[in-house]
């Protein structure tokens, strides 16, 4: 994603602390933030799921796009430098070459799932177990219709972990 910075002009650079929250979960902001430098983490909850370090990761996309609140939350783990487009909508609209970059991540993201199910549920096929519902949710990934995600299980989390 290096070549989302050739496209960071008219965006508002912003020098963060550590510990700083840029994108909170279930929040709305309509806004995208490419890294510059440092080191981000994801969070789901208050599990970390990813951390960032690469520069021109794109975050905050998701909301963009989908028009929907912010999946999880993105906090600097150590101090860092982002450019903020606090009109992403318009930014994509009139930089098309960054909406297709953008494209071609969610791309690979999904190809990554698609990739990593497909082989759950080829390793777990006849066992009867909750992973066999890999395969609908296969299916379910290609007919979704929009906007009727839902993200989250109906599993309650163990109290151990």
């Amino acid at each position: 994603m290096r070549a989302v910075l050739n496209y960071c002009t008219g965006g508002t650079e912003r020098q963060l602390a550590a510990g700083t929250i840029i994108v909170a979960e279930g929040g709305t902001s309509g806004h995208l933030f490419v890294l510059m430098q440092g080191r981000l983490e994801v969070l789901k909850g208050e599990m970390v799921v990813a951390t960032v370090t690469e520069p021109g990761a794109v975050l905050g996309e998701m909301s963009v796009l989908l028009g929907q609140p912010h999946t999880a939350t993105v906090r600097a783990c150590s101090d860092a430098i982002v450019y903020e487009f606090e009109d992403a909508a318009s930014f994509l609209e009139k930089e098309p070459g960054v909406a297709l970059l953008i494209a071609k991540m969610l791309a690979q993201r999904l190809n990554v799932a698609n990739t990593y199910l497909a082989d759950l549920k080829r390793q777990y096929a006849g066992h009867g177990t909750h992973l066999a519902m890999v395969g609908e949710v296969l299916q379910s990934m290609i007919n979704l219709p929009p906007l009727e995600v839902s993200p989250g299980s109906d599993r309650q989390s163990d109290p151990r972990m």
